[in-house]
């Protein structure tokens, strides 16, 4: 691995901490994305509390494919997007609160360029045993964050980003070979009946909640004339009775991908049919 970019990031105001010094690093270990759009393969070390004479900061390297530094380096747009992607991702990897602006250094590396390869390579730098005599400069939340970014450390992730057509917000999935099956959990959701002026009912309106799902894709949809079920394989399960018969043919429904929400709208059935 080879340094190519320092960042320094804040804390996010009030979050516990001094500031986060990123090492952005260009790897051939790390493969490239697969396609344009597809998913960008990074690797990513533990995170590092430093306490140097009495500067209390944090250190992690991040690596991407060269072609990855490359094309930002030749597109500051890119750049820019592929920095806000990292710090995204630290603070989900993390447990972190970052504010959203950030500064570039005038360095490459923060630390040693032996760390750091070490870090990325997974040969880690033995941590010293606390005992009486270690001075409490890290705090016990401070030491967890760096235990549980040593434990995913190894994982293959990738960040994916979903396009939005309201707004540039990208998101981040990551995703692990070693992903444990979640239980199926119910989805938050708000259902509403729309009247019109003699109070007699026109349509249902049902908005679900469905965070975990980058695409409408894999929800399966399925309603009757009294009832509705939106199914998304080992994610979420909802079952609901609906308050008034409806016809199942004026169903439409618009997945979100910005907001990670599923609108669902229904006629209610005229008398007779």
């Amino acid at each position: 691995p080879e340094p190519r970019l320092c960042l320094r990031a804040r804390r996010a105001q009030g979050a516990a901490g001094g500031p986060l010094f990123v090492n952005v690093c260009s790897w051939t270990g790390v493969p490239a994305p697969s396609a344009p759009g597809a998913p960008i393969p990074v690797s990513a070390g533990p995170l590092e509390e430093v306490a140097a004479e009495g500067d209390l900061y944090s250190i992690i390297d991040i690596a991407y494919n060269p072609d990855v530094l490359q094309r930002g380096e030749e597109n500051p747009e890119k750049m820019e997007h592929l920095i806000h992607l990292t710090l995204k991702f630290i603070e989900e990897r993390c447990n972190l609160l970052l504010s959203h602006s950030y500064n570039i250094e005038s360095f490459k590396l923060k630390g040693s360029l032996e760390r750091m390869q070490r870090r990325l390579k997974g040969r880690q730098m033995p941590t010293p045993h606390l005992n009486r005599n270690t001075k409490k400069e890290l705090t016990l939340d401070q030491l967890l964050h760096s235990i549980e970014a040593e434990e995913c450390s190894d994982a293959p992730v990738l960040l994916k980003e979903r396009s939005i057509t309201e707004s540039k917000v990208h998101l981040i999935e990551e995703i692990t070979s070693t992903e444990v099956p979640e239980e199926l959990s119910t989805p938050v959701y708000e259902m509403i009946t729309v009247k019109d002026a003699n109070k007699k009912p026109l349509k249902i309106e049902l908005k679900v909640e469905l965070p975990k799902v980058s695409s409408v894709s894999e929800c399966d949809l399925r309603i009757s004339k009294d009832d509705i079920i939106i199914d998304v394989p080992e994610k979420y399960k909802l079952q609901l009775d609906l308050p008034q018969l409806v016809d199942e043919e004026t169903t439409t429904a618009v997945f979100n991908k910005g907001k990670g929400v599923l609108f669902i709208t229904v006629s209610v059935a005229k008398p007779g049919h």
